[in-house]
Order: C-alpha cells, then structure tokens, then sequence
C-alpha cells in the first residue's frame, strides 16, 4: 500500500513540474538561456546595404535585468549581445559603471531601424550616452562591431 501512496505522488508531482511547450506531431520547443545571466537568448539580424548580420542576443526585458545588462561581463563574443526592449517607448540613455568591455550601444527607434549609434564606449565611464529620440529599444555589442560590419542609422532590426 505504501509502495501505491508513493507511486501516485511521484505520479502528481510529476504532472505537476513544468512542460515544455508542443504542437501536435512537434518537438517540445526548449527557450534558450546564456549560462552567465540565464536570460532567454533569441536571434536578432540587422539588415544594411552591406547586407545582414545576425547575432545571439540575451534579452533583459525587467528593470532588474536592464540595470544589471552586460556589468561586470569579461567576456562577449563577436556575434553575442545584449537588447532591452523598451516599455513603454522613450529616450533612453545608458552608462558604462561596472562594465569592463567597450560596446557599441545602439538605439532603435519605433520603427525597428537605428536612430544612431554611441561607439566604442569608454569601459567603467559614468559618461551617460543617450537615444537621438524615442525608442523600442536599446542593443548592445562588442564595441567597434558596428563600424566592421556597415551598422548605422537607418538600419533595420528585426527579432
């Protein structure tokens, strides 16, 4: 009788945990984290005359996440980021306390395209860079990225 109690609640907590999503026929669909924040991880390309580049960006989307973003980060490779959606829309500005890698912070407008671009910010600066105008949202990159691959204003964002 014990052995039964003990199946059935291994049973309901089993049913209980939580389940990736699936569509019928498909393959549960697993959201992927980065292992240092933990933050959902999604694709995101920037379309330019030179043509598209994607990246792997986190995506910080609480107050939390967005005040922590990439500080006290070491390490960001070539085609990684960071973005924070902004909501509602506004100007934003951005600082570099805590963090010891240049990036490129790019502001985007409503419209997903770049409103401009603070390069190679000062690793440790209080120097605050701000948006050019209203934005949806703010990514960064390795610094110097967007010069090599043809960014700047009035390219598209998707993600």
């Amino acid at each position: 009788m014990k052995r039964m109690i003990a199946a059935a609640a291994v049973a309901a907590l089993a049913a209980c945990s939580p389940q990736p999503a699936t569509q019928a026929g498909s393959a549960p669909t697993v959201a992927s984290a980065h292992p240092v924040s933990g933050l959902p991880v999604v694709p995101l390309t920037v379309a330019t005359p030179q043509g598209s580049h994607t990246f792997q960006v986190e995506v910080a989307r609480s107050a939390e996440e967005q005040a922590q973003g990439l500080m006290f980060r070491t390490k960001l490779g070539p085609d990684e980021g960071m973005i924070f959606p902004r909501q509602p829309n506004d100007v934003p500005s951005f600082w570099m306390k805590n963090t010891p890698l240049p990036l490129d912070i790019i502001f985007i407008g409503p419209d997903r395209r770049v409103l401009n671009i603070a390069a190679r910010t000062t690793p440790y600066s209080l120097a605050s860079v701000g948006a050019v105008g209203l934005s949806s949202a703010v990514l960064e990159i390795p610094g110097g990225r967007a010069a090599e691959l043809g960014i700047g204003p009035g390219a598209r964002v998707s993600w």
